[in-house]
């Protein structure tokens, strides 16, 4: 089929391009024509792991291509995605200003009968918002269709999300519109789910806040397990053998980040509040998430006594492994909190550290993770990167002043890094 994808964000270009590796017809529209120009001579605007590979390749094969027109991306897809940002405000609600732009373009842009695909996150009854503004500009007065089509990709694994999904939820207003989308995900093995726009929209939010919860939950029981000696690795083996728990997202660390968890918890507290329903408990979710990174901080001054005038190495800036994403970075809130404590930095990502230097300055950028120990009273784990658990022990052991270790992600083994004369700190152990 030809479609057209609006935005070329995260979501966005990954779609296109396994639409693309599928065996579709995509154009790509961005607004940024710059970035548009990155992806036409073949560069990238952005890290997410065989992306680069399935662009050029389906570039290549002629079934990719990009453009900063929307017309012309309307006039080839029978099937337009939006799939552009949908930001926070500062009262938790989502920012629909692109949203709606987009709504306009493509309606003063359509000369015949579309599917309008909302593939961005946005709040319960946008369908309805989106399919009232392409009536008011459509000029031509053609027939549309507005389906909600919710993404559930992981930065890091979204090829292998997009295309082995445990899902792929379709909302629908009529019956025309259930047909080219079904056409559309035919090549992909997983069950579709084919509902209203109101509830697809909600499963979206639903999920992300539930995932978001057993973080928060899991982070809860580490507390009780430093207090009482338990090992919170064991106990959440333990709780995922269970299969109405599961072992995923039960993982103890500094917490949630990124795109998607803080704005989507933050929007479904703001919708339901709208909707006349106080939702306590993801409040309280978010109360802990932040508690978290209070109690990482606590426990380095603690150990330090004093953060001032100390050199910590950080390993990490990116809000999660296999991603230049830094966005809601727990990371980089660590790293601006040791700074606020007067702490000077050495810090390593590797693939976030172009995007780090736009947001955190005053720190020393290294080039090796092996490196950042140089000179260091302490080395901060941040990001669960998997190299990281190669880092040479026995040389970072002989680099540090002083031989501490803080483990963000619980990387390490306590008692392996305790005989090899290490002081060790890591989360729930």
């Amino acid at each position: 089929m030809k479609i057209c994808i609006i935005g070329t964000g995260y979501v966005g270009l990954v779609t296109g391009a396994c639409f693309a590796e599928i065996g579709h017809d995509v154009t790509c529209v961005d607004n940024d024509s710059a970035k548009v120009k990155i992806l036409q001579s073949g560069g990238m605007p952005l890290y997410e792991p065989g992306l680069a590979d399935l662009v050029k390749k389906n570039v290549q094969a002629g079934r990719l291509r990009f453009t900063a027109s929307t017309p012309e991306g309307v006039s080839h897809g029978d099937v337009i995605f939006i799939a552009v940002p949908t930001p926070p405000q500062p009262d938790g609600s989502v920012d629909l200003s692109f949203i709606e732009k987009v709504a306009r373009d493509i309606a003063g842009a359509m000369t015949q009968y579309k599917v309008v695909v909302d593939k961005s996150t946005v709040p319960v009854r946008t369908g309805d918002k989106v399919a009232e503004t392409i009536k008011r500009y459509c000029k031509s007065k053609v027939e549309f269709d507005v389906v909600s089509n919710p993404e559930f990709l992981r930065e890091g694994f979204a090829i292998e999300d997009f295309l082995k999904p445990d899902r792929v939820v379709i909302g629908v207003r009529n019956e025309r519109a259930v047909a080219p989308m079904r056409e559309i995900y035919s090549p992909i093995k997983a069950p579709l789910i084919v509902t209203d726009i109101n509830s697809a929209e909600l499963i979206k939010h639903a999920a992300n806040s539930f995932l978001a919860l057993k973080i928060s939950y899991i982070n809860a029981v580490s507390v009780i397990c430093e207090a009482s000696g338990a090992n919170v690795i064991e106990v959440a083996n333990g709780m995922g053998m269970d299969a109405r728990i599961g072992r995923r997202f039960l993982d103890a660390g500094l917490g949630y980040g990124g795109s998607c968890f803080p704005k989507d918890i933050s929007a479904f507290i703001k919708i339901s509040e709208q909707l006349g329903y106080d939702f306590r408990l993801l409040k309280e979710v978010e109360r802990i998430n932040g508690d978290q990174m209070d109690r990482f901080v606590k426990k380095i001054i603690e150990t330090l006594w004093v953060a001032k005038d100390k050199t910590l190495g950080v390993l990490g800036l990116a809000f999660k492994q296999n991603t230049d994403d830094i966005r809601q970075s727990p990371a980089i809130e660590l790293c601006r909190r040791l700074l606020a404590e007067g702490a000077a930095l050495r810090v390593y990502d590797p693939q976030a550290m172009e995007k780090a230097k736009t947001v955190l300055k005053g720190v020393t950028y290294v080039s090796d993770m092996n490196e950042v120990a140089v000179g260091c009273d302490a080395l901060v784990i941040a990001t669960e990167w998997p190299e990281f658990k190669q880092l040479d022990l026995q040389r970072a052991r002989r680099e540090l002043t002083h031989p501490i270790v803080f483990d963000g992600r619980n990387l390490f083994n306590p008692q392996e890094l305790e005989k090899m004369g290490f002081v060790y700190r890591s989360i729930g152990r």
